[in-house]
């Protein structure tokens, strides 16, 4: 894990190592244990690292890393399975120096160049110069873990894993407006419909699961990998248990392989709990988890963490993020996020990730996507059940949504769900309607910056079309969700020179969970059933069969109530009627403190936007 950069440019003011060394300084957080530069003998290509030493901790494993008198690399992630890879390369010939898994990238690059990619277990970006072909490759993991950004313009190509860097050798720091009206009236951090966006003009994210190539200042973009969003799987219940529980222990297995020691976030849910579960299960060495808690709050989960600690024997640490600590921190936040967030869950992920590297903890193992993959959230209730209308499940629908309720399972639903289950399109349509309808009509938004966006005002409003449970899973897989959670994780963990790993987004794991039926996501009023059944006895039924999801949520409402708090925002939305984005009017507008996952919660929108 580390952070990479390079710049590609037969300009000499462009392509030094004075340029190289700025990029690299720009992102020291994400490599406190070395850095390295290389030019190459034409001085047009320059690739800058910095080093968290994960797997094999000597010297010969820093990068930049040459291989075969052609290619060089920088790279960030790991590749779980590159033991197995190395014996297979070694069979057809290939020789190591290291016990890294970066010289593996190289040697299985050599041996099937672009289609080495489907090879890879792993969350990776990496770029590799061939000094034969004069040729730059470069590859993102297939659900997008690690970033990749980069600028490209006549005479000048760079590439980093924060955006910061490009900053720093100069790349325009300039807000896409569209993006920040987006966000600002819709909450949107994603462009729907264009994976390269990102907030700042000429600044793209290679997407997940692509490659690109440069050579003879030819950019050009591909997929390698396609999630199958169609349910093929027939098998039986229990034999899909089985499968899950051996796919997921294996890639808990995989994600342990570490020369550094290993701990887990644990926020008393089913997720992390789970992952305790399988460690403990496999490797029952001395586990040190790290929480987040919040006393005296309602969605407090204290008691859940203290459950998980006293059956497994495990070390757990504790800590409080407070108002007052969140506003002193809230700029650095900003800083290494760069784009903006959705709620002050990202400070609290933020703080647990600083208190693993205070207890010398290099990698953490997290429960992130399993909600997307096997449908935890809510949002997913009426989904589901307009599956069933639309199959003519009449009798299922029924008992579904009264054990949903039942269970409080928080889910609107009238006439016009009945309507979408037979008319997906015109619900699409419908909807993407309703949020032009938010975004132009919003009350706070200034005339003026709204205008700056005209004949773009459709841009990024992209809705799916919904005929099954899995195609709303799809989009916030792929297109709107899950992208953003993974870049609240890495640059949390990065920001404190931490790793962070998370085994239910194993691609082999995640093909399996969308080849299964909905009703094994959502059975008897239950989200996520099947991860529920697989780890039913592993974990304590209060854990299990806890019917409220629990998001990992701090006391936003409390903290935007706090004096400070108020006045933190005032100045926030001073800044942004300095710039013309929000009315004056809203300076006379009284605070309207919201949860972390209320959709209005435009307040928290103005605090991100006037520090990004």
């Amino acid at each position: 894990m580390c952070g990479i950069a390079g710049i590609i440019s037969p300009i000499a003011s462009l392509c030094n190592e004075h340029q190289l060394k700025k990029m690299a300084e720009a992102i020291a957080h994400r490599g406190p244990d070395g850095e390295g530069f290389w030019i190459n003998a034409n001085n047009n290509v320059g690739l800058a690292h910095r080093r968290l030493a994960i797997i094999d901790l000597s010297p010969q494993a820093a990068q930049p890393m040459h291989y075969l008198n052609r290619y060089s690399i920088v790279y960030n992630g790991e590749i779980y399975n590159f033991p197995e890879l190395k014996k297979e390369l070694k069979k057809a010939g290939y020789h190591f120096n290291t016990s890294s898994d970066t010289e593996v990238i190289l040697a299985a690059y050599d041996c099937y160049k672009e289609k080495c990619l489907p090879y890879f277990d792993g969350m990776f970006a990496f770029a590799i110069w061939d000094s034969v072909e004069q040729k730059l490759f470069a590859a993102r993991d297939r659900m997008g873990e690690k970033p990749f950004y980069y600028h490209n313009q006549k005479g000048l190509f760079c590439f980093a894993s924060e955006m910061k860097a490009l900053w720093a050798v100069e790349v325009p720091k300039e807000a896409d407006n569209k993006m920040l009206l987006n966000y600002l009236t819709l909450g949107t951090v994603q462009h729907a419909s264009d994976a390269s966006r990102t907030f700042f003009k000429g600044i793209f994210s290679l997407p997940a699961a692509h490659f690109l190539t440069w050579q003879n200042e030819v950019l050009s973009v591909h997929h390698y990998w396609q999630l199958d969003k169609q349910i093929t799987s027939n098998i039986d219940e229990q034999t899909a248990i089985l499968q899950l529980n051996d796919y997921f222990n294996q890639s808990v297995k995989m994600r342990l392989r570490s020369d550094v020691p290993v701990g887990t976030s644990l926020s008393g849910g089913l997720d992390s709990s789970s992952i305790v579960a399988s460690i403990k299960q496999q490797q029952p060495f001395d586990l040190h988890t790290f929480s987040a808690v919040f006393p005296g709050f309602e969605k407090d989960e204290s008691a859940a963490i203290r459950e998980i600690t006293n059956q497994f024997n495990i070390t757990n640490h504790l800590v409080t993020p407070t108002a007052e600590a969140c506003i002193l921190d809230f700029e650095k936040l900003m800083y290494h996020q760069e784009e903006p967030i959705t709620s002050s869950s990202v400070y609290a992920q933020y703080r647990v990730y600083q208190m693993a590297k205070a207890h010398d903890i290099k990698v953490l193992l997290d429960g992130q996507g399993a909600d997307e993959i096997f449908a935890g959230y809510h949002k997913y209730a009426h989904w589901f059940l307009q599956e069933l209308i639309n199959k003519n499940r009449f009798s299922l629908f029924i008992k579904e949504k009264q054990q949903l309720k039942a269970n409080q399972v928080q889910f609107r639903w009238d006439i016009k769900n009945v309507l979408a289950a037979y008319l997906p399109s015109h619900v699409a349509i419908a909807v993407e309607k309703k949020a032009y309808a938010n975004m132009v009509g919003h009350s706070d938004i200034n005339p003026d910056f709204l205008a700056c966006t005209k004949g773009r005002e459709w841009d990024g409003l992209h809705k799916p079309i919904v005929t099954k449970l899995n195609d709303i899973l799809y989009f916030d897989v792929k297109h709107q969700g899950l992208e953003t959670l993974l870049r609240y994780a890495d640059r949390n963990a990065m920001a404190h020179g931490c790793e962070v790993r998370l085994p239910f987004l194993q691609h082999d794991l995640v093909k399996f969970a969308f080849s299964l039926p909905s009703t094994f996501k959502i059975q008897n009023g239950y989200m996520k059933s099947i991860l529920r059944k697989t780890m039913q006895t592993k974990l304590p039924a209060s854990i299990v069969w806890n019917a409220e999801k629990v998001a990992f949520e701090p006391p936003q409402k409390i903290w935007m109530k706090t004096p400070s708090f108020v006045d933190y925002l005032h100045e926030s939305k001073k800044a942004l009627v300095n710039k013309n984005i929000l009315k004056p009017s809203v300076l006379h507008n009284p605070a309207v403190p919201k949860s972390a996952y209320m959709s209005d919660n435009y307040d928290w929108r103005y605090l991100c936007v006037a520090r990004i």
